[in-house]
């Protein structure tokens, strides 16, 4: 799963207290929660991603994927989104994208809500950059309108344009960026105090452009690589 809203979720359910856990266990006994799903049109996913998914999964599918080698930062959400040639997850600590590149080059790199736990986030995406190869693509997606949540650090949040112009500033050539975003005021506030989970009959997928929850992007690199000096702003 990806890193830090995951492990937030669960810090949350560990915060609340006793007699709050004990008539979640009783709602449970009674069949109460199952038939209260089945209503609602509860859907595991988190409401601020159900949009994101659905366009990243459109993204990816137009891509060759039997023919991709795939690295995955901190997370395994899309290793079966397609039938990748191959898939590769490193997590930190073992592997810190801000310290230094792997070695091996990739076709497509995602970070799937990595980028704004990153206190060098510049020096990570060009480590990205130079772990692609020619042509390859970056899918990266973060939060923008959601609490802060440390694990082990929150650092920065981007919007539509500034995602943009970071990857631009990180040697992605802007015309091959395509971005994306989505959210609405009610989800922001429904995610005050925890993640909430979709529930079709009862939260609405109407996009507010100015109220976004999640933005993400694709970036492709050139095609002939740039040296150090070029890719420096």
């Amino acid at each position: 799963m990806s890193l830090g809203i995951d492990r937030a979720e669960e810090e949350g359910q560990n915060r609340r207290p006793a007699w709050h856990r004990g008539v979640g266990r009783l709602v449970d006994l009674l069949g109460v929660r199952r038939m209260a799903d089945r209503l609602t049109g509860f859907d595991p996913i988190q409401w601020g991603r159900v949009v994101q998914q659905k366009e990243i999964q459109s993204w990816l599918d137009t891509l060759p994927a039997e023919d991709m080698e795939v690295l995955e930062i901190s997370g395994d959400e899309w290793r079966d989104a397609r039938p990748w040639h191959s898939h590769r997850m490193e997590c930190f600590p073992a592997f810190d994208v801000c310290d230094q590149p792997l070695s091996a080059r990739f076709d497509l790199i995602i970070a799937d809500q990595v980028f704004e736990h990153l206190a060098r986030p510049y020096r990570a995406a060009g480590n990205v950059l130079s772990m692609l190869k020619p042509g390859g693509r970056f899918l990266i997606s973060t939060p923008f309108l959601v609490r802060v949540h440390r694990f082990p650090i929150d650092y920065t949040r981007w919007t539509e344009d500034g995602l943009r112009n970071f990857l631009g500033e990180a040697g992605f050539p802007l015309e091959g960026i395509k971005t994306g975003s989505w959210g609405n005021r009610a989800c922001v506030k429904a995610n005050f105090t925890r993640w909430t989970s979709y529930r079709s009959r009862l939260h609405s997928l109407h996009d507010e452009p100015d109220f976004p929850v999640h933005v993400w992007a694709m970036a492709t690199c050139a095609t002939t690589p740039k040296s150090e000096e070029e890719r420096s702003p």
